[in-house]
């Protein structure tokens, strides 16, 4: 996992807050009442939190970066592999009778299940070793965000009472994610699937459910049927760079007068909006992202993260291997630090001067390459750094 995989719906009370941290045997008491509350069985909640136990390990991961460092052409080289897309194909094949059940009655397709499936868990090999009742409990006592945590220990106590969670063995992400796509509880009770007709809902040992019960998800959270996500093009050397990057979207035929090609296959409708990508700037790899690219941002909030996934679909979909180009040169750690200050100063909010090229660092390296007369592309280069300090 890179960061929370399937982002949770639910919102919880703003008292929550209050009943966090102090004794954990009270903490659990008082767990236990509110389960019992909402129709849960108090046997099933003595069950579920009997050997409960805060794991550090978690509220160190927790505390961790929780987003990566890498370019785009790093991460989307490392884990769109050989081996995932032959596994993806594979697994598109085998179960070629249940991805198109998920299409059918959810109108997602089988390439963008299968990408989110092999980037979470290798397809089912990789679903984390953490205890999942004490990772949430971990997470839930904490008073860092028990608003996200404690309504997922209540629905995982549900789960436990519908026999669809072993407290002693169900094992997951360290924050409380489960089975094959990785998602929190809350979202398996709400949009579970059981297609293997076991009466149960178990997305650790069944690649059906785990499936359909991603699609599912995928289509609540706004997935557009038959409409794509991610398209590469070619763009000419003299393109407005400014008018690239998420939230500057313009229809298809917008793009196409400024010279915007498809590098494979054609364009959809003219009035399709669509927002440029460049994720290592103006000489790297180009994408046009449709509505639906808004979805793998509900998934996963990191740029770097979605944008591999939604290229990992298109291959899995057959598009060919993408142009990685020739990028610019991009800026180091300490580099990375170092303009975040500047651009803080200036005035910009970057968030946390962490050497991590956010949405906030991006945006306003492209308003400083504005002003300074450069491409303004949103890629920062040691170049930008020079002329900033």
């Amino acid at each position: 996992m890179i960061l929370l995989g399937a982002t949770s719906i639910a919102f919880a009370s703003p008292t929550l807050a209050a009943q966090c941290g102090g004794s954990l045997s009270q903490f659990l008491a008082g767990v236990k009442q509110e389960a019992v509350s909402k129709g849960i069985s108090k046997r099933a909640a003595d069950r579920a939190l009997a050997n409960a136990a805060i794991n550090k390990k978690v509220l160190r991961r927790d505390r961790a970066q929780g987003v990566f460092k890498q370019t785009f052409l790093e991460f989307s080289k490392r884990m769109v592999s050989g081996h995932r897309m032959q596994h993806g194909k594979k697994n598109m094949a085998k179960y070629a009778n249940v991805f198109a059940r998920a299409e059918s009655e959810y109108g997602v397709p089988a390439p963008v299940i299968a990408a989110f499936w092999g980037l979470e868990t290798d397809f089912g090999a990789v679903q984390g070793d953490f205890n999942t009742i004490n990772a949430l409990v971990t997470l839930s006592h904490d008073c860092r965000r028990p608003e996200l945590f404690r309504p997922q220990l209540i629905a995982a106590i549900q789960m436990v009472q519908n026999g669809d969670l072993d407290p002693a063995r169900t094992t997951g992400a360290w924050a409380g994610e489960i089975g094959q796509v990785q998602m929190l509880p809350l979202d398996i009770i709400r949009f579970g699937v059981d297609a293997d007709g076991d009466g149960h809902v178990r997305l650790k040992t069944s690649a059906p459910d785990a499936i359909l019960t991603g699609a599912n998800f995928i289509r609540h959270l706004g997935w557009q049927s038959g409409q794509p996500w991610l398209q590469e093009v070619t763009v000419p050397s003299n393109l407005a760079w400014q008018g690239s990057g998420l939230g500057k979207a313009e229809s298809v035929s917008q793009w196409v007068a400024q010279g915007v090609k498809a590098r494979e296959g054609s364009l959809p409708s003219g009035s399709t909006a669509a927002a440029l990508l460049l994720p290592q700037g103006r000489k790297g790899p180009a994408f046009l992202a449709y509505p639906n690219f808004s979805i793998y941002l509900e998934w996963n909030k990191s740029f770097i993260y979605t944008t591999s996934a939604a290229y990992f679909a298109t291959r899995l979909a057959g598009a060919s291997r993408y142009n990685q180009g020739n990028p610019d040169p991009g800026l180091s750690d300490g580099q990375m630090k170092t303009l975040q200050t500047i651009l803080s100063n200036k005035g910009y909010d970057v968030g946390k001067i962490d050497g991590i090229l956010g949405a906030g660092t991006r945006a306003a390296v492209q308003k400083e390459q504005m002003r300074l007369g450069m491409p303004a592309d949103a890629w920062p280069t040691p170049k930008l750094l020079a002329r900033l300090q």
